[in-house]
């Protein structure tokens, strides 16, 4: 079957340089973090200044207050660290109370709030492997806060789309809804108490000085987690009946660990453990690896197939294993296992599609049997599916070869500001299960399972790659097309970004209420009409979104040659995000 119509050449070129790159959800963000590396600055450090300018930039998909999973690439010792960015429910959460209050749902509001982690994630990163200040790496976003900068499509439409979230806090709809309305493409967007907080934690922190870097750092976590930002948020949940309280925050500190890994053929993939969905891209490379792909050819009704099939597979494991690993066996080396891999490929048919969800593996013990049948919906995907929490991304390369790759998230529809502090508390309490057999089932101090998910490729000797995604349970699906369009296709790094994707709903969605779509695939319509005729005679629910449209993700990624040391970056044209460098 043909795949797609002839490719145009990519809306933008693959930016190259020589020094030094970052690429981010917005171009300012990637600018902020040029700034940082043309300051001196090392990839963390840049990576810790885009980062809290997203939360500035994309407010309607990231929080400062939310969620950072963060994945650094240590080039003087070849050492992969990662820093886990994600905060646990409070002690007095619980699925009986939300079962008992709530009749098995966490509704919006402070209910869904877990702890806040980006903040010691930033913080965290810039002790350890980081060379600058708070208050130098957070220069740019308390600007873009204060001084405000023009709304942009996707942030205008995300506001205008969740107009009736926006207004029903207070707090919320000063901000997004300043003049009584959405704003404007163009119209400037200020963030007063934003950027006040902000400048408050560098202020704390250069009364520090002379004390050295790590105690003014240490400064900026105690009066987050332990004095007036805590106290806002421990009194605001106090008023409104939510769980945060200030032993939850002052208790608080991110996870540093080793990554999880797999190989496909000479490509070393890195990723981020079983508390975020991480494994399931190393889970569904390993299923496809055994596939003759490039027989198949890019984007054809078999090749569409095949991963589709893969994606649902790798999904029931996560949805039966995956979840906080202090609190959950998880067995990620057997289900990591190449072995492993084999005996679930025998599960991808050639020419008829898994319509219910597809069987875990039975690996490590009993998995969760499943969602009920009325967590199963029909017709046009929910809300929450399509866009209630989403995400940003961003990755650096600097000139000593350093790299990470970040997943800044948690946006503004599901959860009120804090008076007084210009930032929503991380909703990620919405991708838990009032279900206690669940893996991923709500508990004191444990985390939920996190969709953002940071990557990284490295082909020994010859490339290293930085690269991740927004989009929710689109995530993997979209990492792991651009991935296979690089090393299996060829593609130039701009092109394999912009190429046209598909996404499965066929499994249980991560975010409250889990809603599942049997079936469903969703082609971007540059894919040919007859590739999507084929696909609905094998079974596949098919529904055809429009071309370069955000639901499909939204790619950026960074290679680097290690025998001339060119950098090659690419951003995706499908949200506002850009690549910088030199």
């Amino acid at each position: 079957m043909t795949a797609e119509t002839p490719a145009p050449p990519p809306a933008r070129p693959t930016l190259r340089g020589t020094r030094h790159m970052v690429a981010a959800g917005h171009t300012m963000a990637a600018q902020a973090g040029l700034q940082v590396l043309e300051a001196g600055g090392n990839a963390v450090d840049a990576a810790a200044a885009a980062g809290i300018a997203t939360a500035v930039l994309e407010p309607e998909f990231v929080t400062f207050a939310g969620v950072a999973p963060i994945l650094i690439y240590l080039a003087a010792k070849r050492e992969i660290v990662t820093i886990s960015g994600l905060g646990p429910w409070p002690r007095a959460a619980s699925c009986d109370y939300f079962n008992e209050h709530h009749g098995g749902a966490i509704p919006p509001g402070p209910l869904r709030s877990v702890v806040p982690a980006a903040p010691d994630a930033w913080i965290t990163a810039l002790e350890r492997y980081g060379t600058m200040s708070f208050g130098e790496v957070a220069a740019a976003a308390i600007r873009f806060a204060g001084e405000g900068f023009p709304v942009y499509p996707t942030l205008a439409n995300m506001i205008a789309d969740h107009e009736e979230s926006y207004a029903a806090w207070p707090t919320t709809a000063a901000i997004f809804l300043s003049q009584g309305r959405p704003p404007g493409v163009g119209e400037l967007f200020v963030q007063d108490d934003l950027g006040c907080m902000l400048r408050f934690l560098a202020d704390e922190e250069a009364s520090h000085a002379g004390k050295g870097r790590e105690a003014g750092l240490d400064a900026v976590r105690r009066a987050f987690y332990r004095g007036d930002v805590a106290a806002a948020i421990v009194k605001f949940h106090e008023e409104n009946d939510g769980l945060m309280t200030a032993a939850d925050l002052a208790d608080f500190r991110v996870g540093v660990e080793p990554p999880v890994k797999t190989t496909f053929g000479d490509v070393e993939v890195y990723g981020c453990g079983p508390w975020c969905q991480g494994p399931m891209l190393l889970q569904e490379l390993n299923l496809v690896e055994g596939l003759n792909l490039a027989t198949m050819g890019h984007n054809t009704s078999a090749y569409i197939h095949s991963l589709t099939e893969a994606i649902k597979l790798a999904a029931a494991d996560r949805d039966a294993y995956y979840g906080d690993p202090r609190f959950v066996d998880v067995p990620m080396d057997a289900l990591l296992d190449k072995d492993y891999a084999a005996k679930r490929r025998e599960l991808i048919r050639d020419g008829e599609a898994w319509i219910d969800r597809p069987p875990p593996g039975g690996v490590g013990g009993t998995p969760w049997p499943g969602p009920s049948e009325a967590t199963a919906a029909s017709g046009t995907l929910s809300a929450e599916t399509q866009s209630g929490l989403d995400t940003s991304y961003l990755c650096v390369i600097d000139r000593w070869g350093n790299a990470v790759s970040a997943t800044p998230s948690d946006g503004s529809t599901n959860d009120p500001i804090v008076p007084g502090t210009g930032f929503f508390l991380s909703p990620r309490g919405l991708s838990a299960w009032t279900d206690p057999d669940h893996p991923c089932s709500i508990m004191p101090g444990k985390r939920p399972r996190l969709t953002p998910n940071p990557a990284l490729a490295i082909r020994p000797g010859e490339t290293i790659m930085p690269f991740g995604t927004p989009g929710g349970d689109v995530q993997t699906q979209a990492m792991l097309q651009v991935f296979l369009n690089i090393f299996i296709f060829g593609m130039e790094l701009q092109a394999a970004v912009e190429a046209p994707r598909f996404a499965s709903y066929g499994f249980p969605s991560s975010f409250e209420p889990h809603d599942s779509h049997p079936g469903r695939i969703s082609l971007e319509s540059r894919i040919a009409e007859e590739v999507g005729a084929a696909l609905s005679g094998w079974g596949h629910d098919v529904n055809w979104w429009p071309e370069f449209i955000y639901l499909a993700g939204s790619v950026c990624a960074i290679g680097k040659s290690e025998a001339t040391g060119i950098l090659h970056g690419a951003a995706d044209p499908r949200r506002a995000a850009y690549a910088s460098g030199w």
